[in-house]
């Protein structure tokens, strides 16, 4: 038997592993069986929470977290886990600290909760410096950056625009989110020959300068209704375009979060919230 908790970051729903008192053999088959909707618990992936580990300044992390999407393959870092381990570990007792340092595939991540009556409200995310050269990706495309590049995809020419949030992105700049038919397009981006470890694909309409909505094709996991990574990627090419300013409002299917990408550091920082929804116990089999 196997503890778990299911929380959700506007929606994008993670199925947690408190890994200082349970033991997980095989994540990747485990996300596999418990991601399934009808025969499994339901949910964008598979998240555990781990000791703390060394970071590069020498010092120890307080926890460590490892994620693993829904077809089993294991991602870098996500915003929106990032935030709900941030409720998780402090509702939950495993901390009274109010910045946390996260240990993540992407680096080290630095979580500041906003606490009210005893509770986590919401958490803001040290996000880290995008990266836009092409290797940083990966992309296999030449230049120091790949921002409104046209590229030939599916017959048709797209522009698009490339950043690693230390998860690989690929986001266009589009009319209408609302009206492209994801499970269709979403696949063949991910799996471009132009990606070597596959990308997450962004689809987002500048409303104004401050204001940004988007869809998100999560690599591993499809179509999901908030993408944290996805929302910094898609900031991060707005701005460096011209389109936006650096700190906006991003709306996605399941909510919004508001960005900043800080001048001071390059570092972008995002805020919202996180949410318990049931905890469970995994019979297996």
């Amino acid at each position: 038997m196997i503890r778990f908790t299911k929380m959700h970051g506007i929606g994008n729903d993670y199925i947690y592993i408190n890994c200082l008192e349970e033991t997980v053999a095989d994540p990747a088959e485990l996300a596999r069986k418990m991601s399934r909707y009808h025969f499994g618990v339901g949910s964008d992936g598979l998240v555990l929470i781990c000791p703390g580990t060394m970071a590069e300044d020498g010092r120890l992390s307080d926890f460590t977290m490892r994620m693993f999407n829904s077809d089993g393959s294991e991602s870098e870092m996500c915003g929106n886990a990032s935030r709900c381990i941030g409720k998780y570990v402090y509702d939950r007792g495993l901390t009274d600290k109010t910045t946390v340092r996260l240990m993540t595939g992407a680096g080290l991540k630095l979580l500041r909760l906003q606490v009210e009556n005893g509770c986590v409200q919401s958490v803001t995310v040290d996000m880290g410096e995008p990266k836009f050269t092409p290797e940083e990706i990966p992309v296999l495309l030449t230049g120091d950056s790949v921002l409104d590049r046209a590229v030939e995809h599916e017959g048709r020419t797209e522009a698009i625009s490339c950043v690693s949030m230390g998860n690989p992105h690929c986001v266009m700049f589009v009319e209408d989110p609302d009206a492209l038919d994801l499970p269709a397009i979403g696949p063949k981006m991910e799996h471009s020959p132009l990606f070597p470890r596959r990308v997450n694909v962004e689809y987002a309409r500048v409303i104004d300068r401050t204001h940004i909505r988007m869809r998100v094709w999560e690599r591993g996991s499809g179509e999901t209704l908030a993408c944290g990574t996805g929302a910094c990627a898609v900031l991060a090419a707005a701005a460096a375009t011209g389109r936006t300013e650096r700190r906006v409002r991003m709306d996605l299917l399941g909510g919004t979060l508001e960005l900043t990408w800080n001048p001071e550091d390059n570092h972008i920082c995002q805020t919202g919230p996180a949410a318990f929804v049931f905890d469970g116990v995994w019979l297996e089999e």
